[in-house]
């Protein structure tokens, strides 16, 4: 374009703006499809949140979180458990208030909700789930790993 220079990939920016949310650093690998700049800014990341908000309810630890550009922005690790007994690592592109954010901790077990069609590691927090399918959901996993 300008001058023959190569025109560098949103990945490739992003990586070298941000190498703390990066595939490798995250911890998922190179089929993970990478971190939005603005999820509010994307058409994609809008669907994937909607979809997520309707998804499978899961229990996902913390595992560590990055602050994005100084504001409520969180990325979550998790280590995400299934009903079905499919583990992961989970991400979250998560809003957090000042309070939710202190009180944020690693080994922290939340509720998430996941895609099981795309299973491309976006995961979202399930603030919305009834405790008491969280209790069942939890239940049924404890049984699953004592068997």
């Amino acid at each position: 374009m300008f001058g023959g220079k190569r025109r560098r990939t949103l990945d490739a920016m992003m990586e070298q703006l941000r190498p703390d949310l990066s595939r490798e650093a995250l911890g998922v690998g190179p089929a993970f499809p990478g971190i939005a700049p603005n999820p509010l800014l994307s058409r994609a990341a809008r669907t994937r949140i909607t979809e997520l908000r309707s998804g499978v309810l899961a229990l996902g630890v913390v595992v560590d979180w990055r602050e994005v550009n100084d504001n409520p922005r969180v990325i979550l690790m998790l280590d995400v458990e299934t009903a079905d007994g499919v583990s992961f690592r989970g991400i979250a592109d998560e809003a957090f208030t000042i309070t939710d954010l202190t009180r944020l901790a690693a080994g922290q077990t939340l509720p998430v909700r996941y895609r099981p069609d795309v299973m491309d590691h976006y995961v979202a927090l399930a603030r919305d789930a009834d405790p008491a399918d969280v209790e069942r959901l939890t239940a049924a996993i404890a049984s699953r790993k004592q068997a």
